[in-house]
């Protein structure tokens, strides 16, 4: 039996009692087939960086991705670019940078393979997948088809999309983007990287200087894979910001008046979790037993000493969680994949 603690991030995970590589889609397609048909539960496995498997591991077949390749087309002002399901994110985002394909360039230093991009509607300073993706090519293990999904067809919404919604149906094999061929990034859209580069909101920068001020950005909260330095061993952002209607956008502005907050185009309400889970009284460096919240950022919960088990990180997720329920009466949503586990109500 395989370990799978060393194919994540967090470095928790019990074993998988069959495992195996995909190196070609075809490959991949033909080993989940023939796993559906038997009946095997089956877990595809990417980078392992927004993943949370249980300590009792995975009982039925692993298939991790390995799938290479990368093609470009022309189309206009734009160009085309199709990647295979295993190829590294941040790797095709440095090249788009150095080659002046521009859309992408804030989500730098993403951990992750490129086909979880589409499942979880990947995004970061200012940007989002959903904003460049053209097609999505996917085996739908309902009707045993390889289909390609045009954008409007996958359900994108913030941080999430049908992928995600219903992880057991469709298995991503290939994503195209459809980026723009200009040497300055897309407009300026975070307030944050907006002060780190000088420039205002809605300017464009040359993408060289995007992608290293979001680097920089990163690499202070501990959002850059770094094994110097135990702030790295998470699954990048824990729980996701909630987004209020405006009832309970309203309710939650009697218990913290004057709070930060996104007003929505449709009048819904973002709200940033981090604010949230620190004045709910759980600080960056907050421990509890061999797990804690990054010292650099709020959102990450980490396995520092490499020591903790799926239950210790998990019974931290829950007392951040119920907290913050307590206190703002606000439900905080996680954003990993949970395999085999689940922080209940």
């Amino acid at each position: 039996m395989e370990m799978l603690a060393p194919y994540t991030t967090l470095g928790l995970g019990g074993p998988a009692r069959e495992f195996t590589e995909a190196g070609t889609a075809e490959q991949l397609v033909s080993l989940v087939a023939e796993a559906d048909r038997n009946a095997v539960p089956t877990l595809i496995l990417g980078g392992g960086s927004n993943l949370v498997v249980a300590d009792e591991g995975f009982d039925g077949l692993v298939i991790k991705v390995a799938t290479q390749g990368v093609s470009v087309s022309r189309d206009g002002e734009q160009v085309l670019v199709t990647v295979e399901a295993g190829e590294d994110w941040d790797t095709l985002v440095s090249r788009a940078v150095a080659e002046g394909w521009s859309g992408v360039e804030c989500m730098s230093g993403v951990p992750g393979l490129v086909g979880s991009t589409p499942i979880q509607n990947v995004g970061a300073y200012g940007q989002e997948v959903a904003q460049t993706i053209r097609c999505v090519r996917a085996y739908d293990r309902r009707t045993r088809q390889v289909i390609d999904l045009e954008a409007r067809r996958c359900g994108f919404s913030y941080r999430d999309s049908a992928f995600k919604r219903d992880l057991s149906r469709h298995v991503v094999l290939g994503v195209t983007y459809a980026l723009e061929l200009s040497e300055l990034s897309g407009e300026v859209a975070y307030k944050e990287l907006a002060g780190r580069l000088g420039a205002g909101l809605g300017d464009r920068v040359p993408l060289a200087e995007a992608r290293a001020a979001v680097l920089a950005l990163r690499q202070g909260k501990g959002m850059v894979l770094d094994p110097a330095d135990p702030d790295t061993r998470s699954a990048g952002s824990f729980f996701t910001n909630p987004v209020l209607t405006p009832a309970e956008a309203a309710e939650l502005e009697t218990k913290a008046p004057g709070h930060p907050r996104w007003d929505l185009p449709d009048g819904r309400v973002k709200v940033p979790a981090a604010w949230l889970i620190e004045q709910a009284g759980y600080p960056k460096g907050y421990e509890r037993g061999p797990v804690r919240i990054s010292t650099k950022h709020t959102l990450a919960l980490t396995n520092p000493s490499g020591a903790a088990t799926t239950a210790d990180l998990l019974a931290l997720a829950r007392e951040v969680r119920d907290g913050v329920r307590e206190k703002f009466g606000v439900t905080l949503v996680n954003e990993p994949v949970m395999v085999g586990c689940a922080l209940g109500e």
